[in-house]
């Protein structure tokens, strides 16, 4: 089978959501979970590299890929905040964040540019290293991966009747919920700070649009 960008990005927010319906079901389908969550992180590190390897690049498959990464964030922050997990407000703000910067891109994609390589959004080297270097999407992934693993196995351990651990100490779980708000927000945290190029850089969109649309109401009107 011939995979393309759009069919391993089809791909990963399917294992997203197979991995969210599986937890809080039973023991072994919280375990299958997190080794399916692993799987999803993998697929998105060796994605990144595919469009390249065969030459599949086109700023419609990076924003078929960044679409991809919104709905699996947004299917397990979600579950984790129903849950109670995570506070409700780390969903709401990838929520936010995701589409003041979609809103940004689409702009961007309008006047010729696009999410990636040298047409992207992001013009200037510290933005383009931290919003596109291979370093800021590895640790993005790591971010992302250790969070999620690490929310769905406390939840196999700790959480309901399937709970492989039963009853812990309120030291114990105290230490673990404090590890749980550690990587969430440190993963918000970077969230926020890969999207800060887009909304700094990709305002001049907005202004240019805001712009645009005056001059046609004033010819419209004369």
């Amino acid at each position: 089978m011939f995979w393309t960008p759009n069919k391993v990005t089809a791909l990963r927010v399917l294992v997203a959501f197979l991995a969210v319906g599986l937890f809080g079901r039973s023991s072994p389908a919280n375990l299958a979970a997190v080794v399916l969550t692993v799987s999803d992180i993998a697929l998105n590190a060796d994605h990144g590299q595919l469009p390249l390897q065969k030459q599949l690049a086109t700023p419609l498959a990076a924003q078929i890929d960044i679409l991809g990464d919104r709905l699996i964030e947004y299917t397990f922050f979600t579950y984790f905040a129903v849950v109670g997990m995570v506070s409700l407000w780390l969903p709401v703000l990838f929520f936010t964040r995701g589409a003041a910067t979609d809103f940004l891109r689409s702009l961007a994609l309008k006047a010729g540019y696009s999410g990636w390589g040298a047409s992207a959004i992001e013009q200037s080297r510290w933005a383009r290293a931290l919003v596109g270097s291979r370093p800021s999407r590895a640790l993005y992934a790591a971010l992302k991966c250790a969070c999620f693993c690490y929310l769905g196995l406390e939840l196999a351990l700790t959480h309901g009747p399937v709970a492989l651990l039963g009853t812990i100490s309120s030291e114990t779980h105290l230490a673990m919920r404090g590890i749980a708000q550690l990587l969430t927000w440190a993963t918000a945290a970077f969230c926020l700070l890969r999207g800060l190029p887009v909304v700094l850089e990709g305002w001049r969109f907005l202004a240019r649009e805001a712009a645009a649309g005056r001059v046609r109401k004033s010819v419209e009107t004369a």
